[in-house]
């Protein structure tokens, strides 16, 4: 295995080795005269330098760069110097359980980067298990081997989806996206705290400890949410790996988009200039709920491991072993609501008043976000994957009213009346299917982008003239033959095949090796483009069309395998998004 240095600190525990072997090039001169030899040597030599040798990270402080340490990765067959497993904040165990991420300690000698890190504990999990871990905050690198600190890539920092309960996007690999960009960028990756590890709220927790701990872990943040600490760590070191600090472009899918959009608001919208532009596909907002609405939830966890009586219920929790807290992080009915079906997503940021200072759609109507440019998007049929099989009106209200537990019976009703019953069934499934997983994709997926792009259209001052400033919508709408027999249509995430490509995102379906397979340059290209160019249209494919911006007319991409296209987002979905926004105060999704 090649040693190729990198940043950070080295896993001790890590999970199975994903590795490639080292390119081995055999390099030979014919023997000249003195002179020549001289000069042969010296190209040698700088060729080394500048691909094989080692990149030194230097862990320091203000006052000195003194101290140093490197990483060592791999180098891959495809022009790739891949870097896993790379420690990025101290172990958030102890005294650090639900405390804003701690500076890394610096560990002296070389440290290996060629294993991906365990990633963190997800709900309903039991200990032990051989792929999580507390000690869980990891990341992962991938730069062009001819990289150096004074190549200034742009950054593509993916944060990973999950709802917020588990690490569902874990170490996706981003070497083809490196190779399809002709080494004009760096991939970044990294895991962070969810569920009761990284979203366990209170009163108590905020006293002894951070609120919406997963975020900071995000953010990398120092508990004043003013000094900025993954984000700071990519804004400290990422020059190390060739990467620019000051082009960052963060994307995430799912909770990971949902997590985009929060740090478009964090901290009432002041730009810390962490990052400089953004990507969510199938931004997720559930109900995000306000501390004292989570009081019950804090109060269980405390029964569940018998801290209730303890004069310090933090320091109580803190002591327990992890199995145990592990016990306690599966989800329960919301109060009042039934036992069947479970809420989805028990664990989910909440509205701290300092990062989260208010709900996000009031934050995006107010104009109190990050003005970057962005992509937001979502794929056709957002519900499938989550919506129950529903026999009838009555249980898409329970459904839905488990997920939302603020939302009254007879607004309940309305939404079925909203979404009325289909005239056929997709197969496989019971004939109200069809409208429980429209209803819970367009208000949880589909409608919250609608929103947020029209936000920024409307803050911009352009939405009468159909154009933006850096703003653009998709829909992805690539049909897969199985999926259409199982009756999902075009599910939650499914365009991260074409993102990544299909090697490099666990279960990629046949048809991106086959009829499918022109749409991964494609979209690939066009992510590509906005991360070198804050813009999806200079480095598109040759054949792609143009992407225009969202305006007043809601324009979008139509994803389509051979069909690409502008659109315009229906009429009815807007009229449906609409009667959404009204209930969005009940649905925690505003104020």
């Amino acid at each position: 295995m090649g040693e190729l240095a990198g940043a950070g600190d080295g896993n001790d525990e890590q999970s199975p080795i994903l590795t490639r072997t080292l390119n081995k090039v055999k390099r030979g001169f014919r023997k000249w005269h003195a002179y020549a030899i001289a000069a042969v040597v010296l190209v040698v030599v700088i060729v080394l330098v500048a691909v094989l040798v080692p990149v030194l990270l230097h862990q320091r402080d203000e006052k000195t760069r003194d101290e140093q340490q490197k990483v060592h990765g791999s180098h891959l067959p495809n022009g790739v110097n891949q870097f896993l497993g790379i420690r990025f904040a101290a172990p958030p165990t102890g005294d650090l359980r639900w405390k804003a991420p701690a500076e890394p300690q610096v560990r002296s000698g070389d440290q290996p980067a060629d294993k991906f890190g365990k990633i963190c504990l997800g709900i309903s999990q039991p200990l032990p298990n051989d792929f999580q871990a507390e000690d869980c905050l990891f990341a992962n690198i991938w730069a062009p081997s001819n990289a150096t600190t004074n190549s200034k890539l742009p950054v593509w920092l993916f944060i990973q989806g999950g709802g917020y309960t588990v690490n569902a996007n874990a170490n996706w690999n981003g070497s083809d996206v490196v190779e399809r960009s002709g080494g004009s960028l760096v991939l970044v990756n990294f895991n962070y705290r969810v569920g009761l590890w990284g979203f366990l709220a209170g009163e108590q927790v905020r006293a002894d400890g951070d609120l919406n701990a997963g975020l900071l872990d995000q953010r990398m943040m120092t508990a004043d949410y003013h000094t900025s600490l993954t984000v700071k760590w990519v804004k400290k070191h990422i020059d190390q790996f060739g990467g620019d600090p000051d082009q960052v472009i963060i994307h995430g899918g799912s909770a990971g988009a949902g997590s985009v959009a929060l740090h478009l608001i964090a901290n009432g919208g002041v730009d810390e200039h962490l990052f400089h532009g953004g990507i969510g596909e199938s931004l997720f907002f559930p109900s995000q709920p306000y501390v004292s609405e989570l009081e019950w939830q804090f109060s269980k966890v405390l029964n569940d491991t018998k801290c209730q009586d303890s004069a310090s219920p933090m320091k109580c929790l803190r002591g327990k072993d992890a199995r145990e807290l592990q016990a306690a992080n599966f989800p329960s009915p919301f109060p009042g609501r039934t036992d069947v079906p479970l809420p989805l997503f028990y664990w989910t940021p909440c509205i701290d008043g300092q990062l989260l200072q208010d709900r996000p759609y009031k934050m995006f109507e107010d104009g109190k976000f990050i003005d970057v440019p962005i992509i937001f998007g979502n794929d056709n049929d957002e519900g499938t994957v989550f919506a129950p099989n529903t026999g009838s009106p009555q249980e898409i209200q329970t459904f839905l009213q488990n997920n939302y537990r603020f939302l009254e019976d007879e607004e309940a009703k309305s939404i079925t009346e909203l979404y009325p019953r289909m005239e056929e069934a997709l197969p496989n499934h019971n004939v109200w299917f069809s409208s429980a997983q429209m209803a819970y994709g367009e208000t949880t997926f589909i409608c919250p982008a609608v929103y947020l792009l029209s936000a920024y259209a409307q803050q911009r001052g352009n939405a009468t003239t159909n154009t933006t400033t850096g703003a653009w919508g998709y829909r992805y709408n690539v049909a897969d033959a199985v999926n259409a027999a199982l009756g999902i249509g075009v599910p939650h995430l499914f365009e991260s095949f074409a993102i990544f490509g299909p090697d490099n995102v666990p279960g990629a379906p046949e048809s991106y090796y086959t009829y499918n397979a022109p749409m991964v340059p494609l979209v690939m290209d066009y992510w590509i483009s906005f991360v070198r160019a804050l813009d999806p249209n200079p480095f598109r494919s040759p054949d792609a069309p143009s992407w225009e911006q969202w305006g007043a007319g809601k324009r979008r991409l139509l994803l389509e395998t051979g069909k690409t296209a502008m659109e315009s987002t229906p009429q009815e979905q807007r009229a449906r998004c609409d009667a959404w926004k009204e209930l969005a105060p009940v649905m925690r999704q505003k104020r």
